[in-house]
């Protein structure tokens, strides 16, 4: 039996979703084509988007903006401290 290969990177919509900063991909995706999200420190628009581990993610999620480093790619939408595994949380002078 062959083990299935991780992903190196994922969708930037499917991502949002999996680690829950939006409740549905739908709201993923809308937050992305609204310019809500920057990869690297540049905004994007495409919910296409391949993000993988080491990319920086700034968001706006409610009042709140956060920023995020990915550490790996998740399979799935599983439950919170699982996604919450795959990213770390930045304070303004760890981003750059």
């Amino acid at each position: 039996m062959t083990a299935t290969p991780v992903a190196d990177s994922l969708r930037l919509d499917r991502f949002l979703w999996f680690t829950r900063f939006y409740k549905t991909r739908g709201l993923s995706t809308q937050m992305v084509e609204r310019g809500k999200v920057r990869v690297n420190g540049v905004k994007t628009k495409k919910p296409s988007r391949s993000v993988g581990p080491g990319d920086v993610l700034t968001l706006v999620q409610g009042n709140r903006v956060r920023v995020v480093r990915i550490l790996s790619i998740p399979e799935r939408r599983g439950p919170a401290p699982e996604a919450q595994a795959c990213y770390a949380e930045l304070h303004d002078d760890d981003a750059s």
